[in-house]
């Protein structure tokens, strides 16, 4: 893919990483309050085949619902309480749609790197509907010319192949926790722009063959400043963190 990389280096994870209840919009709006202008989430599918932000297969952890979030429609699904888990500031917030984050992401300005989450089983189709979505709402927002779109990310490579087959010019990444063999090669293969890996696993080799190839290589989930430090004198090009509290996307 021939791509310009568009991306701030900080990406703030699942909108203000554990200082709001991860995924929603407040959590988004608490992040860009802290000075971030790209951020990361989960999207996955409701019943009825609308994408949403939501980490987990189940609900049981982060709203006051229970089992598969797949089995339920989103007009089930809208009426849960996804902020009372995490603190009484924030009861009541509800889960939100990918739309929403969307236009609050127009409104203001901000990158949005969109994790696809299947549910087992549903790889392809939530691939395909995810990326769908995401290009139909950046077309939308802005005339035609996406001037800075969505990344597109994965632990699934059979999600990123369909969102590549259904919406080829949105930029994917291969997310890793490891980079196992043929690491680089699978992510070759799928047409991505950048391999995403748990921070401890990137080294100067990894990275310097990443960048030999064409890639961009990001790192999750990093909250302390002695990897913030190691990442950047590797030169790696963007770091993904919970601490939008402590460090400064300026920086």
């Amino acid at each position: 893919m021939n791509f310009s990389w568009p991306y701030p280096r900080w990406i703030a994870h699942r909108g203000a990483g554990q200082l709001a209840p991860e995924n929603t919009l407040a959590a988004f709006r608490l992040g860009a309050a802290h000075g971030y202008r790209m951020f990361e989430c989960d999207v996955k599918l409701s019943a009825d085949g609308l994408p949403f932000l939501l980490h987990d297969a189940t609900l049981d952890r982060t709203t006051n619902g229970q089992g598969l979030a797949a089995e339920l429609s989103w007009d089930a699904l809208s009426r849960l309480d996804a902020g009372s888990w995490h603190s009484p500031t924030y009861a009541g917030e509800p889960l939100a749609r990918l739309e929403a984050v969307a236009h609050f992401c127009f409104d203001n300005a901000l990158g949005l790197n969109i994790e696809i989450k299947p549910t087992p089983g549903s790889e392809a189709l939530t691939g395909t509907v995810v990326a769908n979505v995401a290009a139909q709402l950046w077309v939308e927002a802005t005339a035609g010319t996406m001037p800075i779109p969505p990344l597109l990310t994965s632990f699934q490579p059979e999600a990123l192949e369909a969102a590549r087959a259904a919406q080829a010019r949105l930029p994917r990444a291969l997310l890793l926790d490891a980079l196992q063999s043929c690491w680089l090669e699978t992510a070759l293969g799928l047409g991505c722009v950048a391999v995403v890996c748990k921070h401890v696993q990137w080294d100067a080799v990894s990275v310097q063959l990443a960048h030999n190839a064409g890639l961009k290589v990001l790192s999750y989930t990093v909250n302390e400043a002695s990897s913030v430090d190691r990442l950047w004198a590797l030169g790696t090009d963007g770091i993904i963190t919970d601490r939008v509290d402590l460090f400064s996307p300026a920086s």
